[in-house]
């Protein structure tokens, strides 16, 4: 085999070598759980990076003149920190041109000092602690609006609109869910002075057992439960909520507010339910976003779970980045991604000093026969 390739004719060899040059690669990370509880969610966001990368290749997008092929790298973060910055750090060692990810903010800020120190930009389509940008990290980017303002929203909500008085408090512990929970409770107290916290709770991100937990709180008799964790634990929640005959109005984070909620909390134990999506639409930008979800399902057979548009928009929010500063190298494009300007399917993308989107928005739904429904846009 060795001796038959030297004898190649050099028109067809420089053909082969032409071909090979004409199309630079682009390595884009991408990061969730893709097995263990939120696989579901996992799967939703990698689907969005695909139909982004799709899309950009197939209509030759070019940086600096020069037609480019994105390639996709997935890892599996499995919602777990040590898991995340395993994987965090094959990326980096794949050379990877950027990172789209993680899903949950327990994974993304460890991961996040990886790239860091890398000098690898990253855009996450859904971590909303706070902490992930106030480590400073130039490299570390959302786009979606932080739970300062998702979880004080979701209290003064509660207190002035649902006439909430007394509230207990459940917390799956984990960064997203302990910090939600803490932005509510400001919220609520900000809000309603008076309102009463009655109990807080503590249960973990894999638990499925909340009849000691929820015995102690109806004992209570609250008005208002407010859950920070994810739907794989609410669901079954829920399930039990209703099982102990517990009639408080029931409250989460962008976890919960899926559209799995109602099958994994079972029937007519979403009806009291009021959870809000970090990001929404404006009514002039409704038509780009039911466009998004049209093609989402039409391509995978399925609804938009809840952050592929988001995931979509990180990805082409990168290249545009990419195009600005005529590279796809981590260190020529990261000062173009901090300016970056980028009118995606969820609103206008651009970023302030820290890397959290300007002008952020929220979306509060409610479920009505057992189909999130969307309330109001808040920003």
């Amino acid at each position: 085999m060795l001796f038959k390739t030297k004898f190649i004719p050099l028109a067809i060899a420089l053909a082969f070598a032409g071909s090979a040059g004409a199309q630079e690669v682009v390595k884009i990370g991408h990061v969730g759980p893709i097995s263990g509880a939120s696989a579901h969610l996992g799967k939703d966001n990698e689907n969005g990076a695909k139909m982004a990368v799709e899309e950009l290749n197939a209509k030759g997008f070019k940086i600096n003149g020069k037609a480019v092929k994105f390639v996709l790298v997935f890892e599996d973060d499995g919602a777990d920190p040590k898991q995340g910055t395993a994987v965090a750090q094959k990326l980096v060692d794949a050379k990877v041109n950027g990172v789209i990810g993680h899903l949950n903010s327990g994974t993304t800020v460890p991961a996040s000092k990886i790239y860091f120190d890398a000098g690898i930009p990253q855009i996450s389509p859904s971590a909303t602690t706070p902490q992930y940008t106030k480590q400073n990290f130039n490299t570390a980017f959302r786009v979606v609006a932080n739970d300062n303002k998702l979880g004080g929203t979701l209290g003064q909500y509660a207190v002035s609109k649902l006439g909430a008085k007394k509230i207990a408090i459940i917390d799956d512990r984990t960064a997203y869910g302990q910090g939600v929970a803490e932005e509510f409770v400001k919220g609520a107290k900000k809000g309603a002075p008076s309102v009463q916290i009655v109990g807080k709770e503590f249960t973990n991100a894999n638990a499925t057992d909340f009849n000691a937990i929820l015995t102690t709180i109806k004992a209570k008799n609250p008005d208002l439960i407010f859950f920070g964790g994810m739907d794989s634990v609410g669901g079954p929640m829920l399930r039990q909520i209703k099982a102990l005959g517990i009639k408080a109005k029931f409250m989460g984070g962008d976890g919960v507010c899926t559209e799995a909620l109602p099958k994994l909390a079972g029937e007519g134990a979403v009806e009291e339910v009021t959870c809000a999506e970090a990001g929404g639409v404006s009514a002039d930008q409704q038509k780009g976003m039911d466009d998004f979800v049209a093609r989402y399902k039409k391509k995978y057979n399925a609804d938009v779970q809840l952050y592929a548009p988001y995931v979509y928009d990180a990805v082409m929010t990168m290249a545009t980045a990419m195009a600005d500063a005529k590279s796809a190298e981590p260190a020529k494009y990261l000062p173009f991604l901090s300016k970056v300007k980028y009118q995606g399917v969820t609103g206008l993308i651009t970023f302030d000093p820290k890397g959290d989107i300007k002008d952020g928005a929220l979306t509060l739904f409610n479920y009505k026969t057992g189909k999130k429904t969307k309330m109001e846009v808040v920003k």
